[in-house]
């Protein structure tokens, strides 16, 4: 996929060359404009941007000049603040998709919502991913890439149950997991009582956190719908149909699924790209099983956005739009990374790992976690209600009611 890339940009670099001077130089150009452009892409990630995707830009002649610059994610919030607050941040960014409410609050972003192009772009998004993006009315960056989570089953227990097709409901897979015998196997494993562990389940088993439109928790987590999903969940473990992975005990999820202790667990993209092909060998995947709310995940991701001190507005919008671009996204997704854009990530280009289409079928129902500046602090409240539920020191009844009106505070501010 890279080649496709690199003919766009080869194209447009012969047409420049053409118009070149004796001299080398370009009649009446212009000095090029220069972008700094931090980002955390990994090792792998880093050589395909590097090596292919930065040079294919480069190569269009656009007169942009791209300082790209590796950051490490530890401590990399406190310098973006040093950065702004000091006029040396960078130019554009990929950043955490849950930072950018904060920074946009913060005035460190700049709103894209009005800029040339944009309209068409966000209809070719996942609508989950772009909700990430959304503060106070306005856009502050659009979606680079994005991950969800699905159903991961453990293939050596579908045969011991005799499964051969997948359940497609949450009340089929617990009736069908009902063979399942000893004291240390399970038929769901949570990955954690926190939000990104809980979301997919709260989500799809009814519950809501906020109104649709990220101004109000009363009235919804503490709604009919909610106390009953969370109660269900909590009432699941404690019946011994969730493992203890879901209050951090073991069997974790993935040493879980590698012995046998659970017949499904929910995990991203990089579950079979750090295990590799035991994984692929022994667990088969599908989107999370329906409950009462659907069949909802989380979306996670990085957003590309422009900082405040920008000075080249214009240039950042025009980098940003060629790293959006399908033929960049289906390049990226050499290194598994899910495209943002629709159009791209239902390419059969980029569909090369056989989980990949699952992901993507996946995300057309994600949901984002609340993108509000004080997110962090939601997601305390809602961890802390999830799991004083699960441990049984309070029904839903009466934790979420609390936790519903600590988070409108939040959610006003």
């Amino acid at each position: 996929m890279r080649n496709r890339v690199m003919m766009i940009a080869l194209a447009v670099l012969l047409c420049t060359t053409a118009m070149l001077g004796a001299n080398g130089t370009e009649e009446g150009a212009e000095k090029a404009e220069k972008l700094v452009f931090w980002h955390t892409y990994s090792d792998g990630e880093t050589a395909l941007f590097e090596q292919t995707v930065l040079p294919a830009f480069e190569a269009l002649g656009t007169g942009i000049e791209v300082e790209a610059v590796r950051m490490p994610y530890e401590g990399l919030k406190q310098q973006v603040i040093a950065g702004i607050a000091g006029d040396a941040g960078p130019d554009v960014m990929r950043m955490d998709l849950v930072w950018v409410p904060e920074f946009a609050k913060l005035g460190g972003l700049v709103p894209v919502s009005q800029r040339e192009g944009f309209d068409s772009l966000k209809a070719d998004f996942f609508e989950g991913s772009l909700a990430t993006n959304y503060y106070n009315g306005e856009f502050y960056g659009i979606p680079l890439n994005t991950n969800t989570k699905v159903a991961v089953w453990n293939k050596a227990l579908l045969a011991e149950l005799g499964i051969t097709e997948l359940p497609t409901t949450m009340d089929d897979v617990l009736k069908l997991a009902q063979g399942l015998e000893g004291d240390d196997r399970w038929p769901l494993a949570i990955g954690g009582a926190g939000s990104w562990g809980m979301l997919p389940w709260f989500w799809t088993m009814g519950g809501q956190v906020t109104d649709e439109a990220f101004t109000r928790s009363t009235g919804y987590l503490d709604s009919e719908a909610s106390i009953q999903a969370l109660q269900t969940i909590a009432d699941l473990y404690a019946q011994g149909q969730v493992g203890p992975c879901l209050l951090g005990e073991e069997p974790g999820t993935w040493g879980g699924m590698e012995n046998g202790n659970y017949l499904m667990m929910d995990d991203g993209p990089w579950y079979y790209s750090i295990v590799g092909d035991s994984a692929l060998e022994n667990t088969v995947f599908s989107t999370l099983p329906a409950g009462p709310g659907g069949s909802v995940s989380v979306v996670g991701g990085e957003n590309m956005v422009m900082m405040s001190t920008c000075e080249n507005q214009d240039a950042a919008w025009e980098f940003m739009n060629f790293m959006v671009s399908p033929s960049t996204q289906i390049t990226m997704a050499e290194v598994g990374m899910i495209p943002t854009r629709i159009s791209a990530a239902t390419d059969p280009e980029a569909a090369k790992a056989p989980y990949f289409t699952t992901y993507v079928e996946q995300l057309k129902t994600a949901k984002p976690r609340t993108p509000h500046p004080h997110w962090g602090k939601i997601s305390d409240t809602l961890g802390l209600a999830f799991e004083s539920v699960i441990r049984g020191e309070l029904t839903a009844q009466e934790a979420l009611p609390s936790a519903a009106q600590t988070i409108d505070g939040f959610l006003a501010k």
